[in-house]
């Protein structure tokens, strides 16, 4: 973005009660000139019309300023700075004064339809809170700034949706299911980098709403099932694994039994489908040798 051709500074102004005190007092004057030129003073007349004009033209600088508002002042089509005092202020009548809001706002994107780095499509949309730091900025840098915010939003997310795969099929890999605080804060950063130049302040972004395409959802989620099943099943077995140890090694120190490399084989066949399986096992009584 380019570098901002102006930046905010305070207005030169003065409270405005004492200069509303002083408007009254000369609206008073003038109606009191009006009576005493009547019937046929015209001096008085006059000179009752000009402190009432003067008395307006004071009247026309007061400003009332509401919290979290603030006016931009021009005189002549130049900024000359901003009121952000609140209550009632009192600025050169000549000038024109914009009212620019600062209070703390959100924006929430629409749904979009992005691929992410592994170019499977998504869903994503967010909402952005942020806020009018520089109100000279936000006025004269871009034409809207509300608008200006909403397409910058809308362009981060989808360059950072980009970015990112939707899920992380190796370890140490971001992606956007799972690390959605640290993704999001990328994201806060790239917005504010797009919209500084309009004076705005980015707080905090989030995403809203995170999935993937319809075309292709049944097809990720049988996916995810699968992946589920593998992880749950290699857990299983790692724990099989140990328990038929802690077996071999009990059974060894106690000296229950003696068994030979054959017999191990077969007791670590047998313990390793009891714990594996995925049903019930039905036992079987040998009235034999081990060897039967």
């Amino acid at each position: 973005m380019p570098k901002p051709q102006v930046r905010e500074h305070p207005a030169a102004g003065v409270p405005g009660l004492p200069v509303a005190v002083l408007c009254l007092l000369l609206i008073a004057a003038a109606v009191a000139m009006f009576v005493a030129g009547m019937p046929a003073q015209p001096l008085m007349w006059i000179g009752g019309i000009v402190v009432l004009l003067v008395a307006l033209a004071i009247a026309a600088g007061l400003t009332v300023i509401a919290p979290n508002e603030a006016r931009v002042i021009q005189l002549l089509g130049r900024y000359t700075g901003t009121v952000r005092t609140d209550g009632l202020r009192w600025v050169n009548p000549l000038t024109t004064r914009h009212r620019i809001s600062t209070r703390i706002r959100n924006h929430e994107t629409s749904v979009m339809k992005v691929n992410d780095i592994d170019g499977n499509p998504i869903e994503i949309a967010s909402v952005v809170v942020w806020q009018v730091s520089d109100t000279a900025r936000a006025l004269f840098e871009v034409d809207n700034f509300v608008k200006f915010v909403s397409i910058q939003t809308e362009t981060a997310v989808r360059h950072i949706a980009t970015n990112y795969p939707y899920d992380a099929h190796t370890d140490g890999h971001l992606s956007l299911r799972e690390n959605a605080d640290e993704i999001t804060e990328r994201l806060s950063a790239e917005i504010a980098a797009r919209v500084e130049s309009a004076g705005v302040k980015i707080i905090e972004s989030r995403f809203t709403h995170l999935a993937y395409a319809s075309e292709i959802a049944q097809a990720m989620l049988r996916r995810q099932q699968a992946g589920a099943v593998v992880a749950a099943r290699a857990r299983i077995v790692e724990g099989a694994v140990g328990m038929v140890d802690l077996a071999l090694q009990r059974l060894s120190e106690q000296e229950v039994v003696e068994l030979d490399e054959e017999r191990k084989a077969a007791m670590v066949s047998n313990l390793m489908v009891v714990l594996c399986a995925d049903h019930a096992t039905q036992p079987v009584v040998n009235t034999g040798t081990l060897y039967q």
